[in-house]
């Protein structure tokens, strides 16, 4: 433990500079053109920048094409120190660079979302907690052993992807696509995306994702003349209601890993181009969120989510001007499948539960979430993957912030994973 102990000794002189590179980071808005934004390029240089006299023994850039992007590109950054056992099993640890926007500007009442500020221990900011917060603390637990000259047992890969917050096209997925030979099957995985305030949390599954809208188009009139129409809205109305029906009935099984334990299908949105009280809608949107357990297929909800659409569309057909209305067309906006989960047993949840048990005191769980992360990428793979880190979960919120104690302690886990 001695070496270990000089590390998690140096990772507090270090605090200080931990700080100012996340203050840095944060000024850059690194934001998806899917969100009209330029991407992450900016941001990825800085970084590069930041480590470049840091002796790493490779650094190399994957860039992933992206007309919409600034340059034409997703930037995907992968920095390797080396281990003093090259046989043993690599350690990736995988934070992101990309930011959702700052939303409603207006609720940022403590500093704007591209000007950080440190204050009361903690760093506000957009970005600064989701994923900055533990993106400087995996910088900084390599650094700490730079410092000190001292090589870990397991050889460390930091990588700094593009496209979290919006399904990983340009990053994780793309890189496995693009750049399989990069991955092994008995590496352990760490992606520090998700957690609880005491950092007691190790999340080893996750439901499968699908978000869909559905399209009802009828026929618009005044009102006061239903009969000359087809109201898009009331079919719509019609449409949400069964399915959230149907998809609850059928898929109703529990799992007792999650929190809430069961498939969840919950209408999000819902909007129509009518600007007035006396116009009928020709048309008309519903989108719904589903977060489906790993033991039912995407494929079958969709399933249902069309037959049902048939099924309504059927029960308000009505032919005018020789056009069979309503028309109704389900667009999937988002779908991740559910990966199997990883093994509770496997080396790096015993691993990280003893380096929580050794450096805080505190015994972990396991479980699942219904949110998305990096790790489902490598479970397909059959890559075991846990997703931890401390966070007050502020992420996408106004007054974003990191608090620093939990950057520094986070920085000091990470440490332990490569050096035990």
């Amino acid at each position: 433990m001695a070496e270990v102990g000089k590390v998690l000794k140096e990772i507090e002189n270090l605090r200080d500079e931990m700080v100012k590179t996340l203050v840095e980071l944060i000024k850059i808005p690194a934001i998806s053109p899917d969100y009209g934004y330029e991407g992450e390029y900016d941001k990825a240089k800085k970084l590069l920048e930041t480590i470049r006299d840091w002796p790493f023994d490779k650094v190399e850039v994957y860039n992933a094409p992206d007309e919409r992007a600034k340059n034409g590109v997703r930037p995907n950054i992968l920095a390797y120190y080396y281990g003093e056992d090259k046989n043993a099993e690599r350690l990736w640890i995988l934070t992101h660079l990309d930011v959702v926007p700052p939303g409603d500007l207006s609720k940022w009442t403590v500093t704007e979302p591209f000007k950080p500020l440190v204050k009361d221990g903690k760093v506000y900011g957009r970005g600064s907690e989701d994923n900055g917060q533990s993106l400087v603390a995996s910088l900084y637990a390599v650094k700490a052993m730079m410092n000190l000259g001292i090589r870990p047992k397991r050889t460390i890969i930091l990588a700094f992807v593009s496209d979290e917050e919006t399904g990983s096209k340009y990053g994780i997925d793309w890189l496995m696509k693009e750049h399989p030979e990069l991955f092994r099957e008995d590496d352990l995985v760490l992606v520090p995306d998700g957690g609880n305030e005491e950092g007691t949390f190790i999340e080893v599954a996750e439901k499968g994702i699908l978000w869909f809208r559905i399209k009802v188009k009828g026929q618009q009139v005044h009102a006061s003349m239903p009969d000359k129409g087809l109201n898009a809205h009331r079919v719509a109305l019609d449409l949400a209601y069964n399915l959230d029906k149907r998809l609850h009935e059928k898929f109703s099984g529990k799992n007792e890993l999650f929190e809430p334990p069961e498939s969840t299908f919950e209408p999000t949105m819902g909007c129509n181009p009518a600007d007035s009280p006396n116009i009928i809608p020709g048309e008309h949107s519903v989108t719904f969120d589903c977060r489906i357990l790993p033991e039912y297929g995407i494929d079958e909800v969709l399933k249902v989510v069309e037959e049902t659409a048939e099924e309504v569309k059927a029960r308000h057909r009505r032919e005018i001007e020789g056009k069979a209305l309503p028309e109704i067309n389900v667009e999937i906006l988002q779908r991740a499948d559910p990966a199997p989960p990883t093994d509770p047993d496997s080396e790096i949840v015993k691993l990280l539960k003893e380096a929580i048990r050794e450096l805080r005191g505190n015994e972990a769980k396991v479980g699942g979430i219904g949110g998305g992360t990096f790790a489902a990428f490598f479970r397909r793979r059959g890559i075991p993957a846990v997703v931890w880190a401390t966070l007050d979960e502020t992420a996408h919120q106004p007054n974003e912030y990191a608090k620093i104690d939990n950057m520094v302690e986070d920085a000091k886990v990470m440490a332990y994973l490569a050096l035990k």
